[in-house]
């Protein structure tokens, strides 16, 4: 059988699922789009990342021990990766802490 309802449809209403008729009217809540990030180490055409070098890998890890992504660092997914690697190369040897002890 068939579930057939009288009134208007229930998607018909824009109000019961929080949305405006205008898709454009709502735009406060949407975050603007910034300059686009260059990755310094393709600016500078750097192509090693030295491990150890503590102070250039700081800049990467967060004041909780955490690497750094990608979308916020500004590194292309290659650099990335290479911070990274330094970073987990610099830890095993002590440059770097593994986490912070508060």
């Amino acid at each position: 059988m068939r579930n057939q309802s009288t009134g208007p449809s229930a998607f018909d209403d824009d109000k019961d699922f929080g949305r405006t008729p205008d898709l454009n009217a709502d735009v406060s809540g949407r975050r603007r789009a910034g300059k686009k990030r260059v990755c310094k180490y393709c600016a500078d055409k750097i192509t090693f990342i030295d491990y150890k070098d503590p102070q250039a890998l700081k800049y990467f890890v967060t004041d909780r021990g955490k690497v750094v992504p990608r979308r916020i660092s500004g590194n292309c997914a290659l650099h990335q990766r290479k911070v990274t690697q330094a970073i987990k190369r610099a830890r095993n040897i002590a440059l770097l802490p593994f986490t912070v002890t508060s």
